[in-house]
């Protein structure tokens, strides 16, 4: 082994002794049984929901609630159990008001928490358990935890709840203790993609992404647009308000980001102020708490902003014909003459004609007051710290796909053609198809935002940034268009169409996700392909498991905006070291009891997964085989311990 890295290895491991303990540690934790990995998909903004499924482990904090106390305690009793655990704040404070916090509660309630802490801490180790747990409480609760055999329980139990009464603390340590258990309960977090759009606050669910321990995310189409937005692609920083303000989402853009929305608004208003702006009506799924707008406001400024994308867009467009997105239609496609729109071929009138701001002659040009917004919107995106710092954590964290533990993770799709070949696209620097495409694609991304190559260069990868967002060859978008355009301007529903990837045809198969497997380096006999982006219509009889459950399909409509074509609020996927379950969510209510998922186990291990099956365990392994060399280089003399330098004989 290379000298200079045992020296390095020896500055963390200084002798024998600490080196033989190590390769102890980490043999044990190999053959503690793996943590439980969780998966979600497609987000959308929906922050209650999604920090409920959360803080409940989607419904598996209960499943072990009702385990330990199912012969002991009723089912109101347990469900009580569980909600102090989700919220146990809230839950103590109404207590409180109901005259029920008395401290023969707390005392029974500690003891009940303490049992839970340790079924849920039973795969991991001390360490690390303690490393979760908040340091003002820790020397007690790792007491708890750990009563040795030696000792009489009971009684020692006895005497250190009774300290926390009598030293009036016990508030603080039920609450302590309640998220102590929901930490445990989630070992690994994967996000398959799009945090963000269409729900009210996604920077709230990136603000809990950011305080996990462990977390992944696939980042998916709506993601790459808020990514290329803070990289300064003025048609997706326009694409993103556009979203936002046909969802009714204002705080999260201006409470929670800080985009100045005021030269939108003032403009908005000034240009349409007679137009009723019917077809720009937004969604109104969720009430804005901090930056309320008028709803006719709102009509007219999802109209300017609208027609500004198509703008941009259409100039993008014009630089880089290489896209080839024929079938993209925008204001290109208007006959201005007679207000028709020409698809294909095909003429069709335009249902709303008033579009002051536009010079037929060249329709995508930006009027000067337009430009001027587009410049205040700019420095917005540029100057939002909580914004940069969420895309940093997205590009940090995340990219276009993940294999962990023989699973393969990524939102949309691998194009195929109609015979489940890879489809390539030719970008600026090669072709490329399946895995090399995506490896592709996470370079672009970066350069797009990071740079470390010629202004040139980064402003087409900024460019290529909207493509990635529809185009026809994105594997993050996965249809034939977009139909954003028509859907705003042309009554004729069959415009409207837009056709998946042949992908999503042949997923069902068993050998074409064999070959996607493959493609990825991983054992198609025990793998998994774990997908998001097009939500489970399970009203209309849709599964989530494709290929006798080789793929899962896990978006199922957790955004309010899906769930009435869904039936559904969306799935997890729950990979622990006995089984893969699938818990089918229902909408979410603030009425806890309302909001416990169906969980069924849709594939059991043939035998319990341990560490040392895992990657994380795979990767321990070569660390204990460095250690032993360092060991060896201890007793044979070539590096001294305690110096860290290797010992050379002159």
């Amino acid at each position: 082994m290379d000298l200079k890295y045992l020296e390095l290895l020896a500055k963390e491991y200084p002798s024998a002794e600490a080196v033989s303990t190590e390769i102890i540690n980490l043999s044990a934790i190999r053959s503690l049984p793996k943590g439980t990995e969780y998966f979600f998909s497609d987000l959308h903004g929906e922050y209650e929901a999604f920090l409920h499924l959360l803080k409940s482990a989607s419904g598996m904090i209960l499943s072990k609630i009702d385990l330990i106390f199912g012969k002991t305690l009723n089912t109101s009793s347990r469900e009580e159990l569980a909600s102090l655990i989700y919220y146990p704040e809230q839950r103590m404070k109404l207590l409180r008001a109901d005259g029920q916090l008395d401290d023969e509660w707390r005392k029974l309630t500690i003891y009940r928490l303490i049992q839970v802490c340790e079924a849920v801490s039973a795969k991991y180790t001390r360490s690390r358990v303690r490393k979760r747990m908040p340091q003002e409480f820790s020397y007690v609760l790792d007491e708890l935890l750990n009563v040795t055999e030696d000792i009489n329980k009971d009684f020692y139990y006895e005497e250190i709840i009774r300290s926390i009464l009598n030293t009036g603390i016990a508030d603080s340590f039920i609450t302590a203790l309640c998220y102590l258990i929901q930490s445990l309960s989630i070992d690994q977090l994967h996000i398959i993609g799009d945090i963000f759009d269409r729900g009210p606050r996604a920077d709230i669910i990136m603000d809990e992404l950011i305080r996990f321990k462990n977390v992944d995310i696939q980042w998916g189409n709506h993601d790459i647009s808020w990514m290329g937005a803070a990289s300064g692609n003025r048609a997706l920083m326009a694409n993103v308000v556009r979203i936002a303000t046909s969802y009714n989402s204002f705080d999260q853009l201006e409470d929670g980001y800080g985009i100045n929305l005021r030269a939108l608004s003032e403009f908005a208003g000034r240009v349409y102020h007679d137009d009723p702006c019917t077809y720009f009506a937004p969604h109104t799924l969720d009430r804005n708490k901090y930056d309320p707008v008028g709803l006719n406001l709102a009509a007219k400024m999802h109209k300017a902003i609208a027609v500004i994308q198509f703008k941009l867009e259409g100039q993008l467009l014009a630089r880089h014909p290489e896209y080839n997105l024929t079938r993209h239609v925008g204001l290109n496609n208007v006959n201005f003459q007679d207000m028709t729109v020409n698809i294909e071929g095909k003429s069709y009138p335009m249902r709303d004609t008033y579009l002051p701001t536009i010079d037929p002659k060249d329709p995508c040009m930006l009027t000067k007051e337009e430009g001027a917004l587009m410049d205040v919107l700019a420095a917005s995106f540029e100057h939002s710290e909580k914004l940069q710092k969420h895309i940093k954590f997205l590009y940090s964290h995340g990219s276009m796909y993940r294999t962990y533990n023989n699973n393969l993770m990524y939102h949309g799709c691998i194009p195929m053609d109609e015979k489940g070949n890879f489809r390539s696209y030719t970008f600026t620097e090669g072709s490329y198809s399946g895995k090399a495409m995506l490896d592709y694609i996470n370079k672009i991304a970066s350069r797009a935002y990071y740079g470390g190559c010629s202004k040139e260069k980064q402003q087409c990868a900024i460019d290529f940034m909207w493509y990635l967002w529809c185009g026809q060859d994105s594997p993050l978008y996965g249809k034939d268009k977009m139909t954003a355009f028509e859907h705003y301007f042309i009554e004729d529903k069959s415009t409207y169409k837009e056709t998946y990837d042949p992908y999503y045809r042949l997923n069902n198969q068993v050998e074409i996700c064999d070959k996607i497997l493959r493609e990825f380096g991983l054992d198609p006999t025990h793998g998994h392909i774990i997908n998001g982006h097009v939500p489970v219509k399970k009203i209309d009889g849709d599964s989530p498991i494709k290929a006798g459950g080789k793929l899962f399909v896990i978006d199922g409509g957790i955004s309010k905006a899906y769930q009435s074509r869904t039936g559904i609020a969306g799935y997890t996927l729950i990979y622990d070291s006995h089984s893969l379950r699938l818990a089918e969510h229902r909408p979410f209510h603030r009425n806890e009891r309302e909001n416990t998922p169906d969980v069924q186990v849709v594939e059991r291990m043939p035998q319990r997964v341990n560490i040392a099956d895992t990657d994380n365990g795979k990767a321990i392994a070569e660390e204990i085989e460095d250690l032993r060399e360092l060991l060896k280089a201890y007793r044979e003399g070539v590096i001294q311990e305690g110096i860290g330098r290797p010992y050379r004989y002159r």
